[in-house]
């Protein structure tokens, strides 16, 4: 029997998960795990990078001790990279919660207008998308000696490896790839003066990078959502959620859509394997995490589930404000946009339960109009899935059949395409 090892890091946690065929089947087991989140440094929010690749080898090693294991490829959340000066790690390694870039976006839009830059490229605006942290970057001498940006992923790949790539689907999250040419961008990358040795050719996934400790080390689709995307056992093509720190939202299209109703609610376009997500980020389980940190960390999120279904609460909030990225305290922010303040923890979890229901039912809204289909059912995978309240509360407002499949689908699709490669 094969053994293969998916690595997938989120924002709050990592894991090791073997995965083998069974009756045509993927079986999977998890070997390890780890915490993961931002740091302080300085005033701004970082990733440790070198405890991430630190936890990344442990867990390898325990694996490897269990298992004789074929491949091994890792997939993380998008926008975030790496700075090298050849092999020298520049730090600090950035977060994309960080609020760095909130000085800069004005001014990359008066160099290439947003409406310029969705025609180029067909991303959706957030404001720390990779090409405002770049061009900060810039402007802070930061780029002068780098020789090389690679995403999370491509880092930890090159690190196992001694190989740096550029791969596809993590980097269509950097707002810096033409829809046409599937290649970075040249035109937006000579208006914003950035340094073109920095934006080699991509790579796609089930490409072989080379060997750690006798392990062949492959590409998968190396942004989390293409490879949560790829394991889901969808029948037809409906819409997903992938339901993390952050709600992805979204549906295969042939090709990417960069019309002006896209732009205008705010869609974007990232690669999949032979196929674009046409899709919408929501700020997800990220606010209710929080409020359960600062509220109730006692509680299990089975116990705060609880609290907000027996909660009457019903005023709701737009978890896509900005004031919900990266607030000091959650609960202010939700106190400062509702009228009516919450009087219970429980009234907090069901109004952010419910912002998020409401939040998926205008997207999908959108996405109905936009593609000219109307969709029956929306498969929901990752930690929301297993969400029972949450799932109720998508139903009655999306309208839609909910197929909520609590499985790891991005250690699933990380898997799926390593079995893939010859």
């Amino acid at each position: 029997m094969e053994y293969y090892l998916a690595i997938d890091i989120g924002a709050s946690s990592g894991r090791h998960i073997i995965g083998y065929k069974e009756n045509n089947e993927i079986k999977t087991v998890e070997v390890y795990r780890f915490d993961n989140g931002v740091k302080e440094y300085n005033g701004h929010l970082v990733w440790d990078i070198d405890e991430i690749e630190r936890q990344v080898r442990i867990g390898i090693d325990i694996a490897k001790e269990k298992y004789d294991i074929t491949s091994l490829s890792i997939d993380t959340w998008g926008i975030d990279y790496v700075l090298l000066n050849e092999d020298k790690t520049i730090y600090p390694v950035y977060s994309y919660r960080d609020e760095r870039t909130e000085d800069v976006v004005d001014e990359v839009h008066s160099i290439v207008s947003f409406k310029e830059l969705y025609k180029h490229t067909g991303s959706q605006f957030q404001r720390f998308n990779t090409i405002y942290q770049l061009y900060h970057d810039l402007k802070n001498g930061r780029l002068d000696e780098a020789t090389d940006f690679l995403m999370i992923p491509e880092y930890l790949l090159y690190r196992l490896t001694g190989n740096k790539v550029k791969e596809f689907t993590d980097a269509t999250t950097t707002g810096m790839i033409s829809a046409d040419s599937l290649e970075f961008d040249e035109d937006i990358i000579d208006k914003l003066k950035l340094p073109k040795r920095l934006f080699k050719k991509l790579s796609h996934p089930k490409k072989c990078l080379g060997e750690y400790k006798g392990i062949k080390v492959v590409l998968c689709a190396t942004h989390d959502t293409a490879s949560a995307v790829e394991g889901i056992p969808m029948i037809g093509n409906e819409p997903y959620i992938s339901s993390g720190t952050w709600s992805i939202l979204g549906i295969k299209t042939d090709k990417p859509i960069v019309d002006d109703n896209s732009l205008v609610v705010n869609y974007s376009n990232e690669g999949g394997i032979n196929y674009n997500r046409y899709q919408k980020n929501i700020m997800g389980l990220w606010v209710v995490n929080e409020l359960h940190k600062e509220l109730c960390p006692e509680l299990s999120v089975v116990d705060i589930t609880k609290l907000a279904e027996a909660s009457t609460y019903e005023d709701t909030v737009d978890v896509n404000s900005d004031d919900f990225i990266s607030p000091k305290s959650m609960r202010e922010s939700f106190d400062k946009h509702l009228m009516n303040k919450p009087t219970s923890n429980g009234d907090y979890f069901r109004c952010a339960y419910k912002s998020l229901a409401i939040c998926y039912a205008k997207a999908i809204e959108e996405l109905e109009k936009n593609t000219n289909k109307k969709y029956h059912d929306i498969y929901i995978v990752g930690g929301g899935a297993k969400n029972w309240l949450l799932n109720d509360l998508s139903k009655k407002y999306t309208e839609k059949n909910i197929i909520a499949l609590p499985i790891e689908a991005t250690s699933l699709g990380n898997l799926k395409i390593q079995m893939e490669v010859e």
